[in-house]
């Protein structure tokens, strides 16, 4: 695999240059270190595929600076070099983590061998990590449910964005799943292997903002023990999501601009920059657009970020998705709390339907959660969801009850239609209704199976 990373750690300055010589003649990046405290800082600056570590070394021993080596990267295979290739040296480095050992001397088909090893076996690991989150997160799109259409018109946009490499704007009320989506795009894309970091603006302290994204220099300000890689180096290759950009500081701005049109970024207290190669994604709830108006968001930085914007509705412009997020999140956490709950009851339901869920889909699972784990029974009923019916009429316009229910009743029918496609099977389940039942509602408000949205009298078929 191209640009995999190699660390060689030999007191032995001749070893170490005819090893570096062979690793690079198979193709691999090498950095080679007489000790062990230069290993140290070459680990905390890059990440490494795989390391070959001396047994002893004149500042440190081998296995020490292995178990060192795997503070900073729990998984990174070592193969420990040793004069003394006895027994017991070799079970002692097994037991502390050891990919493997060789006895100096050895030659190139042995080095060679133990390195193919290790890095299929990791290169396998990162590969079952990466359908993982292809299956969780994109095959069938359990994390984003889309029934309706507005979900469908965004889900498409996203196939179509996902695998180019342009900067995406996703912007949307509080809960609405931005970084879910793009999580999405992310595991779409050819990047998906690669590391993907999520930056809430909002959430660092301005005083640490530029360090924590850009990372710093050992020295630079008081308390820096040592070089640090920021947000934006450790999403080289991959992306980086930075969730609430508008929460960014106006100081700062530029410098996220600079890296963006340059690829590049200047560590605090650093002289040369570092190249990177990321794609950002950024997602805000606020609208930028006003508050590049009052100066609070640069327009250059606005227009560099907005290159393919995205807009998710909120839960209320799209409750034809509400019964099938409510039964995933149903699943979910009932498999969670170990818990046995099937469903929700035709009263829970309605009020599900009829909230406003201010907090949009965040809401809606943390509100299931609690249902889940307080209900003593199988069927979630309303009273574990303790939810007000959406308000939609004013106090001096007040309909007659038999003609509310009625209407109501008719809003009902078309929303489970639209949000099951028209399955009556799983629409009179939802309803709590048999399908005769149900088919009669239907013939009763004029509404076909296949038409959410009209009157069609007359065009049912019989009821079983």
């Amino acid at each position: 695999m191209p640009d995999e990373r190699i660390l060689v750690v030999d007191d032995d300055s001749s070893l170490l240059t005819l090893l570096k010589m062979r690793l690079r003649s198979m193709g691999f990046v090498v950095t080679a270190c007489g000790s062990g405290g230069d290993a140290l800082s070459h680990a905390q600056e890059e990440p490494y595929d795989f390391a070959i570590v001396d047994l002893r070394l004149p500042d440190t021993d081998g296995l020490d600076l292995m178990e060192e080596l795997h503070q900073h990267q729990t998984n990174l295979p070592v193969l420990i070099l040793t004069a003394h290739g006895c027994i017991p040296n070799a079970v002692q480095a097994m037991k502390k983590g050891a990919y493997g050992y060789l006895t100096k001397p050895f030659d190139d088909k042995e080095l060679q061998d133990s390195i193919d090893k290790a890095l299929t076996t990791k290169r396998m690991s990162e590969e079952i990590h990466r359908l993982q989150l292809l299956v969780n997160e994109l095959y069938g799109l359990d994390n984003v449910v889309a029934r309706s259409p507005q979900m469908h018109e965004v889900l498409q946009q996203v196939a179509r964005v996902a695998k180019t490499d342009t900067t995406i704007c996703i912007s949307g009320e509080t809960g609405t799943g931005k970084e879910v989506i793009a999580r999405v795009v992310h595991c779409n894309s050819p990047r998906a292997s690669k590391p993907f970091m999520a930056v809430n603006c909002a959430a660092i302290p301005e005083t640490l903002f530029e360090s924590e994204l850009f990372g710093h220099m050992k020295g630079s300000f008081t308390g820096a023990h040592q070089n640090k890689r920021g947000l934006i180096h450790s999403a080289d290759k991959g992306t980086l999501f930075l969730d609430e950009i508008g929460e960014m500081p106006l100081s700062l701005q530029g410098k996220l601009l600079r890296t963006i049109q340059n690829r590049e970024i200047l560590p605090v207290g650093g002289q040369v920059p570092v190249k990177v190669d990321v794609r950002i994604l950024a997602a805000t709830n606020k609208d930028l657009e006003q508050a590049v108006r009052e100066g609070r968001f640069r327009e250059d930085l606005y227009y560099r970020i907005h290159v393919v914007p995205l807009h998710l509705p909120p839960l209320r412009e799209r409750r034809d998705d509400i019964p099938s997020l409510a039964q995933f999140f149903l699943k979910r956490h009932g498999e969670h709390h170990h818990k046995v709950v099937k469903a929700f009851s035709p009263e829970a339901m309605q009020s599900l339907l009829t909230y406003a869920w201010p907090g949009n889909v965040r809401e809606l699972e943390n509100l299931i959660e609690r249902a889940v784990v307080m209900s003593p029974q199988e069927t979630i009923t309303a009273e574990f969801l303790a939810l007000s019916p959406q308000a939609t009429t004013q106090p001096g316009s007040l309909q007659p009850l038999t003609e509310a229910k009625e209407a109501f009743e008719r809003e009902y029918l078309k929303d489970l239609l639209g949000a099951t496609q028209g399955n009556i099977s799983r629409a009179s389940q939802i309803a709590g209704r048999y399908r005769a039942d149900f088919y009669k509602l239907l013939k009763k408000y004029g509404l076909h199976p296949s038409d959410k949205s009209s009157e069609v009298p007359g065009r049912f078929p019989r009821a079983d």
